[in-house]
């Protein structure tokens, strides 16, 4: 009996190594920290790829106050997950500062991804909270309306009442169904 618990306990320490290595088997983009310049560039191939695939993107982004731009958020686990990346956000075109994404998670995942999010404030006290604080979380500093749209499907700011829009994209498009609930956004310097 003795052996069997020993065993068990055994296994339950193993677990947090094996997400460990995925994290760093499968992203090891997300390992090393990216300069300005490297994410601004991810930024704009992020952003024309947006604009293209999503009919009414870019007159919708015109209309906000701000976007949040993460290219590339990697996402790995086995039963404990975490995702990290690296973004920036513009104003009027220009960036003004950079930031980075993080959450964790635990339950039943196995293997890893890569999406793109995308974050707009349609709402300037929206953008100006965001901006005054040193850890701004999802769903408790404020909270992010999810937008499912579909292929051959138009957005428009007018439709759109909340202060914060996000996309996450995959590598088959918009992902659905999906939550940034418990997100950490934390201002980085570069």
């Amino acid at each position: 009996m003795k052996m069997g618990k020993r065993c068990s306990n055994r296994a339950y320490g193993v677990i947090p190594v094996l997400a460990a290595f995925l994290m760093l088997s499968f992203a090891p983009a997300a390992l090393h920290a990216a300069t300005a310049r490297e994410i601004d560039v991810s930024v704009d191939v992020a952003m024309e790829s947006f604009m293209k695939d999503v009919t009414g993107a870019k007159e919708f982004l015109q209309a906000s106050k701000a976007v949040l731009v993460f290219p590339k958020v990697y996402k790995a686990g086995f039963w404990i997950g975490g995702e990290y990346g690296e973004g920036a956000l513009r104003i009027g075109g220009k960036t003004v500062d950079y930031y980075n994404i993080a959450a964790g998670s635990f339950g039943f995942q196995f293997g890893a991804q890569a999406k793109t999010v995308i974050l707009v404030f349609l709402q300037d006290e929206a953008l100006k909270k965001f901006r005054e604080s040193p850890g701004w979380k999802a769903g408790v500093d404020g909270s992010v309306a999810l937008v499912d749209v579909g292929v051959g499907q138009a957005i428009d700011s007018a439709t759109f009442n909340q202060p914060i829009i996000g996309f996450v994209i995959g590598q088959k498009g918009l992902m659905f169904n999906l939550t940034l609930e418990g997100t950490k956004i934390t201002k980085i310097a570069k």
